[in-house]
């Protein structure tokens, strides 16, 4: 079977640093894209950090190789006026244009979007920052956890005893990176429909309240803020949420619905909740949550949470034991999806993990071919040429 490549013939720029930008342009490198990606002299700094050293002093480490395979590399000091040229020289010849600058510096350096279009005027320009460029806090610098905290997903996250707390994976970056994905292909049809470029404006605080949609709208209508959920379920169903089992381990459940609750008030012996008054419908059930709450952490703590999940499972309703990441790949889920490939990298072909593009075309998993590469490896390709 031919792999799908949607995106074959398209050329794009990649200007971009750290997880955000770099994600983005590695989707659109598992698309077929052709990706060149500028670093400074020596290398982005996600090159030296990573679990593995032997990496790390190869300039390749695994928070470098997580979202940069399948790209061109050329190293371009943009201090200088030769390597300001060499970008606008290679500007000419692509499709798309991305960079994640902090606002200002890109037009200081002379490779601001009106200067790029007045060479090459149907390029998709896109610009990754964390706050957009405009409004009171446009300007400004930021991370991801940075982010959790400006965008109030922080504030709904632990409980009221432990404050908030972050999530603990640079979601806010991945998820910008798919989101600017996305916006480049829309810009790219949008060319196609018109004839016309395009300018992307990506930030990482709007990306972050786009992923708690519910929250933004119930909070920007009500004017009301929410609460710490912990481990609650957004719904706030009573007989959804965190469980201790026997041996202390997790289970999250949710039964939302009076089928589900049904199913679950039999598997914990508890058939006669139904007919006790507080519990009988989800009105009563939600205005006496916390008696019942303890009646099934009781009921919850004769089993595991891997006997449970079995069981649930059984019959019909959400559940699953709080796993590591690590025990989810070794279960094998990852693996039956194709989510994760393997390439051997470096000088010793160390077998390094790389992730799938997350969804599958015609049935298959779109997947890395060509290991990260070094610093500079493609100057030669791209940058002395007639």
């Amino acid at each position: 079977m031919e792999m799908p490549s949607p995106l074959k013939g398209i050329r794009v720029l990649d200007l971009t640093q750290v997880f955000a930008g770099p994600y983005c342009t590695y989707e659109l490198a598992l698309l077929g894209a052709d990706i060149i990606k500028v670093e400074p002299p020596g290398g982005e700094q996600t090159r030296f950090g990573g679990a593995i050293e032997e990496l790390n002093e190869q300039r390749l480490g695994l928070s470098f190789c997580a979202q940069n395979a399948n790209k061109d590399c050329v190293e371009i000091d943009l201090k200088t006026e030769e390597g300001i040229e060499a970008i606008l020289t290679l500007a000419d010849e692509v499709d798309v244009f991305v960079q994640n600058f902090r606002p200002g510096v890109i037009e200081r350096l002379g490779l601001g979007e009106k200067v790029i279009r007045a060479r090459n005027q149907e390029i998709i320009y896109c610009s990754i920052s964390a706050y957009g460029g405009d409004g009171p806090i446009g300007h400004r610098p930021a991370y991801d956890h940075v982010v959790q905290a400006m965008s109030g997903i922080m504030s709904t996250t632990g409980t009221e005893e432990m404050g908030p707390v972050k999530v603990g994976a640079p979601y806010i970056d991945y998820a910008t990176g798919l989101n600017s994905a996305f916006a480049i292909l829309s810009a790219l049809l949008e060319k196609n429909r018109t004839g016309k470029g395009q300018l992307v404006d990506i930030s990482m605080l709007d990306t972050a309240l786009n992923l708690m949609a519910n929250n933004l709208v119930t909070v920007a209508t009500t004017g009301r803020d929410m609460p710490k959920l912990g481990n609650e379920a957004a719904s706030r169903a009573p007989s959804s949420g965190c469980f201790e089992t026997m041996d202390g381990s997790l289970l999250m459940l949710a039964a939302n619905n009076e089928k589900q609750f049904l199913s679950v008030c039999r598997a914990l012996g508890g058939e006669w909740w139904l007919s006790d008054p507080r519990w009988m419908t989800p009105t009563t059930r939600a205005a006496n949550q916390e008696s019942l709450r303890a009646e099934m952490s009781t009921a919850f703590r004769v089993k595991t949470a891997q006997e449970w999940e079995k069981i649930f499972d059984r019959l019909g309703v959400p559940a699953s034991a709080v796993r590591t990441i690590n025990e989810l790949i070794e279960e094998g889920q990852p693996d039956a999806r194709e989510l994760i490939s393997r390439l051997p990298v470096g000088r010793t072909l160390r077998k390094v993990a790389f992730p799938a593009i997350g969804f599958k075309l015609n049935g298959v998993s779109l997947s890395p071919d060509q290991p990260p590469k070094g610093v500079g490896e493609d100057n030669s390709k791209w940058l002395q040429r007639e």
